[in-house]
């Protein structure tokens, strides 16, 4: 087996790094400056401890990975990326909330562009890499290509394609985590946000307790993907409509089709919502955040379905959030108030057509200062049989609905006629 080798500062790592152990030459960072310059990068290099300016290491979600590499000897520890060719396919901003320290503060805004931004600093040896990276790709979904066999979407050979892929921007995100402004967003004191980071991760980050001089945390969880669809520049623009579909990731079904929920018929739905709105003139954006299971990860999930399928009087909208919460010790995990942010980043200021039922998520966007003009639920003929517990459950909890809130008895009866369909 090959060897990995070794540098003497990663054979002595660190085991903390108080102010003074470390950044001798690391960059300041003044969150919400306009001026890329001025706000300075966010280096989380582990080539050079003393430019580290964050707590954590980039692609914090993939670190442990790397390390699996470095360990095996398949990376080198001292590899620093060649970013040639790697700019963003498409431009845009930076919109006024790029500047706006309360309006971002779960990732960096100018995390896109740091090539063009920073290159004086990489010339000079600081390793500074992307946290957001921007593409053009086909997508190409069985639930759109009937949506366009049966005249709900038109070929136009810019936004649909012969055979029914459809073309977006994608766009990936990192978080980057600008620790006050989180605090202020759940409403709690950052020295305390900062002792719950390091106690429930096991202390994997003692900088939490031991550098309050650095201020930006990239946390080891998943990021965000944008599919944007129409014309980019329209976004941003008031004079033309747009719809946004925010989607939180269920693997199970996304993926694997799983009818126990309405997810992925509903990313279908809010695909077609965007392309739809796209082929009227405007634009749309589906945003997929990775909060498996409602921030609680898959394997609460799937216990949480079998505690509701083996409860006594069977799986049952009324129990459908109290069988989660005794798993779990709370209902739903996935923090709302980091959610709008980016929105605000592709410069969103009003929409049009929000493909959602969800109170949270509709809360959360019109408090930031977007307006929502409609409300898009998801039809009726969508949703599984399987599903009928869910949605059912959801309404009566304040999902939005055009209909009713059905009661107790109603629920037995659609639920009962969906499961012998």
């Amino acid at each position: 087996m090959q060897k990995p080798r070794h540098t003497s500062e990663h054979r002595h790592p660190v085991l903390t790094s108080h102010l003074g152990r470390s950044g001798s030459q690391a960059i300041p960072i003044h969150w919400g400056e306009a001026d890329p310059i001025k706000r300075g990068a966010v280096v989380g290099t582990l080539r050079n401890p003393a430019h580290r300016n964050v707590i954590g290491a980039h692609s914090g979600g993939y670190a442990v990975y790397r390390a699996l590499a470095v360990a095996s000897g398949a990376l080198q520890p001292n590899h620093r990326a060649d970013l040639t060719n790697t700019a963003p396919v498409v431009n845009f901003g930076p919109h006024p909330s790029w500047a706006d320290p309360h309006k971002i503060v779960s990732f960096d805004p100018f995390g896109a562009i740091v090539g063009d931004a920073y290159s004086s600093l990489y010339t000079k040896g600081y390793d500074i890499l992307p946290t957001i990276a921007i593409t053009k790709a086909h997508v190409n979904m069985p639930e759109l290509q009937d949506a366009v066999a049966k005249g709900r979407l038109s070929v136009d050979g810019q936004i649909i394609k012969s055979g029914g892929s459809l073309v977006v921007t994608k766009v990936a995100i990192d978080p980057v985590w600008y620790l006050p402004g989180i605090a202020q967003r759940l409403k709690v004191e950052e020295s305390h946000l900062r002792r719950i980071l390091c106690q429930q991760t096991g202390g994997m980050f003692p900088e939490l307790m031991t550098r309050f001089d650095l201020k930006v945390f990239l946390p080891p969880i998943g990021g965000i993907s944008v599919y944007l669809i129409g014309d980019i520049s329209t976004i941003s623009d008031r004079n033309y409509p747009l719809a946004v579909r925010v989607h939180d990731e269920c693997n199970g079904s996304d993926v694997f089709g799983s009818d126990i929920c309405t997810c992925r018929p509903y990313l279908a739905h809010g695909l077609e919502v965007c392309a739809q709105t796209a082929l009227a003139g405007g634009a749309g954006a589906l945003i997929y955040f990775r909060k498996e299971g409602r921030g609680l990860g898959e394997v609460t999930k799937f216990l949480v379905y079998n505690a509701r399928k083996r409860q006594e009087g069977g799986d049952r909208a009324a129990a459908y959030f109290t069988r989660t919460e005794c798993v779990a010790g709370v209902q739903d995990m996935r923090a709302y108030e980091l959610m709008p942010d980016v929105l605000h980043w592709l410069g969103i200021t009003r929409i049009d057509r929000f493909v959602s039922m969800s109170d949270m998520k509709y809360n959360a966007i019109i408090n930031s200062g977007i307006e929502v003009i409609e409300r898009v639920p998801i039809p009726e003929e969508l949703i599984p049989p399987d599903a009928q517990v869910e949605i059912a459950a959801k309404q009566a909890a304040g999902y939005y609905t055009k209909g009713e809130v059905p009661d107790e008895v109603a629920l037995k009866e659609i639920i009962g006629r969906g499961l012998t369909e």
